[in-house]
């Protein structure tokens, strides 16, 4: 009878299946009952706010890209504007990551035809178009030859933005390659393979390329904060380089091929190193002082999705072990730092910001995290569903216990009633996600950069684009949907891994400056050789020629950075007033700075 009991609550809505044999029959029943009345009433939310919100994303996404969308007046054809937010903060700008991520929801709706209309193909055509011509304009990180793709952001009139920001960022390159090369192999399928040949391959050689040479060099994190090396940035640069040895060899260029492949092993051989043991997450930053516990590792693991890896751990796929640990640990630091998440049981979904240590705005969730939880969960469930089972090992043994505290380690077949209840419970998990942003998009939809940590209400930037285009993302997943492959299934970490660090040239810093006995002068700079800004690891300069103090450091060609000296005396630490100097380190030969203490 009570095999039969197990049937009937399987069949209503396949949860707790191994927990009736522990549990007396009325008991469970009740219980059981009124767990099947939550997730049925929480898929009745998220249903209704898919099918309401999808459509409001959309128009929201087209309303923000130039010239034809109703707020963004003022870009140029093709570029995304990242929010038409002009105050506190002014977001009315062009980012290579924004807009590369946004083109690639639209390219690979309409490659896989989704939304086919002439609109959107017009859309990405501008976007090529604009992308190659942003490509040459000089800007403070350099030339299209001397760094300058590093650059994150531009004028939506497609001039460079002079100010201050946190720059290089590394990752554009490798978002804007990725998202063209799955355009480029669409137009290779229908033959027209002249605009891959003349227009777009130029572009995406040129950023191939550039992350060939840089990925092993510092830049800004995807949040503009930290220079250090950073998760996303290596996972994306990894995806492009793989995804692009493929494409050139596709298109006959087997040497340009085997460049890219050579550094894209590299790059996944450096990828393994962000793993924290002890802690089972992933290291999102390698710097800046934090954690490293962060929504950039989600965000990677989503946008690196392949549908044919797997649970594949060395790309750190969404179901792998390693990326659902560090899932659980990074959702589990907001649960007791924001108010709204107060009282919410923990294995229930709460809202998510960037990292726990975030003070920007005061620290508040983000719609795109929270989206990207979900979408993680989503992809990790297409994938259980492809291969027909479900891999637990100790790494990933505590995500899975929050929703069966007894299932041990182990590989479970789909015909297995723990498969069946895990399924139906992360797909609950992961729906609650969408349930806290329909909880927090205003009545009209629009969805800003942040909600606020005690009363959700939105803050910051006004119709965010990303968001946008998370959400929508996020909606595609948990319908099932899934781009192309790129090549992450069956790869295998090299024995041996070589950092490249390519080219560099000598610089020699000289510094005048007087000292007294026992004092001594340190440099520091946005560079690694620099040691990022890190008083306590500077380069020691030479006395040799007092008052001259001087260092010959190997500084990468064609580099953009930042430094300052430092006065060390008793342990105290005296840095020169005035702002950072600032150099762009030549192709090749050698240099010579002198300076004088400020």
């Amino acid at each position: 009878m009570l095999e039969i009991y197990k049937e009937s609550i399987r069949g209503l809505c396949q949860a707790g299946a191994e927990q009736i044999a522990q549990t007396r029959m009325r008991v469970f029943l009740v219980s059981a009952l009124a767990l099947c009345a939550t997730i049925f009433t929480q898929a009745r939310v998220v249903d209704d706010y898919v099918s309401r919100e999808g459509p409001i994303a959309k128009a929201g996404l087209l309303a923000n890209i130039g010239s034809t969308g109703a707020k963004s007046l003022g870009a140029r054809p093709g570029v995304v504007v990242a929010s038409p937010n002009r105050v506190d903060p002014d977001y009315v700008y062009m980012w290579i990551r924004d807009s590369s991520l946004v083109f690639k929801l639209l390219v690979d709706q309409y490659t896989l035809g989704d939304d086919t209309s002439p609109a959107i193909r017009s859309l990405i055509d501008a976007f090529v178009t604009s992308q190659g011509r942003i490509q040459k304009v000089s800007n403070p990180s350099g030339t299209q030859a001397t760094g300058g793709l590093g650059e994150p952001k531009f004028n939506i009139d497609e001039t460079a933005f002079t100010d201050g920001w946190g720059r290089p960022q590394r990752d554009g390159p490798a978002l804007r390659s990725t998202t063209l090369m799955i355009y480029s192999k669409w137009l290779l399928a229908n033959q027209n393979g002249s605009q891959v040949t003349n227009v777009l391959w130029p572009i995406i050689k040129q950023d191939l390329d550039y992350t060939a040479q840089y990925w092993n060099q510092t830049g800004f994190d995807l949040w503009e904060e930290v220079s250090s090396s950073s998760f996303f940035t290596s996972a994306a640069q990894h995806r492009a380089l793989r995804e692009g040895a493929a494409f050139a060899r596709q298109l006959g260029q087997t040497s340009v091929a085997a460049t890219y492949e050579e550094q894209a092993n590299n790059v996944l051989c450096f990828l393994q190193s962000y793993w924290n043991p002890t802690g089972k997450y992933i290291t999102s930053n390698t710097g800046g002082g934090r954690s490293g516990i962060d929504a950039n590792s989600a965000l990677a693991s989503i946008h690196n999705f392949d549908p044919e890896a797997g649970c594949d751990v060395a790309t750190y796929q969404p179901c792998s072990d390693k990326a659902l640990s560090s899932l659980k640990v990074y959702v589990d630091s907001f649960r007791q730092i924001y108010s709204i998440n107060k009282g919410i049981p923990a294995n229930q979904a709460v809202a998510t910001g960037r990292y726990p240590e975030d003070v920007y705005y005061g620290g508040n969730p983000w719609y795109l995290g929270v989206a990207a939880v979900a979408e993680q969960l989503y992809d990790s469930i297409i994938t259980w569903n492809r291969q027909g089972n479900i891999p637990i090992t100790d790494i990933s043994l505590p995500f899975f216990r929050q929703f069966s505290p007894s299932v041990n380690p182990g590989t479970y077949a789909s015909s297995s009633s723990t498969f069946q209840t895990l399924n139906t419970a992360v797909k609950a998990f992961a729906d609650g996600f969408i349930a806290i942003l329909e909880k927090y998009t205003p009545t009209d939809g629009s969805l800003a950069e942040q909600f606020g940590r005690d009363n959700g209400l939105p803050l910051s930037a006004k119709d965010l684009t990303w968001s946008y285009a998370s959400a929508l993302t996020a909606f595609n997943a948990r319908a099932g949907k899934t781009s192309a492959s790129w090549g992450a299934k069956g790869l295998v970490v090299p024995a041996v891994c070589h950092n490249n660090p390519g080219p560099t040239v000598d610089i020699t810093f000289n510094e005048q400056a007087t000292t007294q006995f026992g004092e001594n002068i340190f440099l520091a700079g946005s560079i690694d050789v620099l040691k990022g800004w890190s008083p306590d690891n500077a380069v020691a300069l030479s006395s040799a020629n007092y008052p001259i103090w001087s260092a010959t450091v190997k500084i990468p060609a064609s580099t953009n950075f930042e430094y300052k000296y430092i006065r060390k005396f008793n342990g105290v630490v005296t840095w020169e007033s005035g702002s950072n100097r600032f150099f762009a380190s030549p192709q090749n030969g050698t240099y010579i700075l002198n300076d004088s203490w400020r």
